[in-house]
C-alpha cells in the first residue's frame, strides 16, 4: 500500500486495520478533532451515521463514549479508554460497541492514530487492532476508516479554506 498519496487508503489483514490519508491541517487541529467534541461536527453523513454525545476524560486510562445516531434514527452506543495520548503526535485507545454489532459483536479492540506533520498539513495514520477471529468486520472496519478519512480531510480543509 503505498502511503505518499493524498486520497485515504485502507487494507486489513485477518487481524489489522491499516488506513492513512494526507490531511490538510496542522497536527494539532487534527488531534483536536479526534479527541473533542468536534467529532460531532464532521464524523458522519445524513445517509449514513452520526456521532452524538462525545465525552472524554483526555488521559491515559481516562474513559470515552458516545452515541452513533444512524440514518434510521437508531442510537447505538460505543465507549472505550485511551491508553496512550501525547499530543499531537499519538492516539491509542481501546474501543468497542456496546450492541451487538453484526460482525464484531462487543468485542473489544485498540486503535492508534498516528500523526506527522507534512509539508501539507498531517499525514494521519490509524492502525486498528484486535481483529482475530472476525474477518468480516476487519474488512468492513477498512471500508469505514477510508470514509472516515475522508470526511475528515473534507471538514478540515472547509475549515482551512474558511480561514
Amino acid at each position: 500500500m503505498m502511503l505518499g498519496h493524498s486520497w485515504p487508503q485502507a487494507m486489513a489483514n485477518a487481524e489489522t486495520v491499516m488506513a492513512a490519508a494526507e490531511i490538510p491541517a496542522a497536527p494539532e487541529a487534527v488531534f483536536t478533532a479526534l479527541v473533542t467534541d468536534d467529532i460531532e461536527r464532521w464524523w458522519g453523513s445524513a445517509e449514513t451515521y452520526r456521532m452524538t454525545g462525545w465525552t472524554a476524560d483526555l488521559r491515559a486510562g481516562g474513559r470515552w463514549s458516545l452515541t452513533v445516531k444512524t440514518a434510521d434514527g437508531s442510537r447505538l452506543p460505543a465507549s472505550g479508554r485511551f491508553l496512550e495520548i501525547e499530543v499531537p503526535r499519538r492516539i491509542v485507545q481501546t474501543r468497542r460497541y456496546d450492541w451487538d454489532h453484526p460482525t464484531l459483536g462487543r468485542h473489544e479492540t485498540t486503535v492508534a492514530y498516528l500523526l506527522e506533520p507534512t509539508p501539507a498539513g498531517t499525514r494521519l495514520t490509524i492502525c486498528h487492532g484486535g481483529f482475530a477471529g472476525f474477518p468480516d468486520a476487519a474488512a468492513e472496519h477498512a471500508e469505514g476508516w477510508a470514509r472516515v478519512l475522508g470526511w475528515l480531510q473534507r471538514y478540515l480543509g472547509e475549515r482551512r479554506r474558511a480561514a
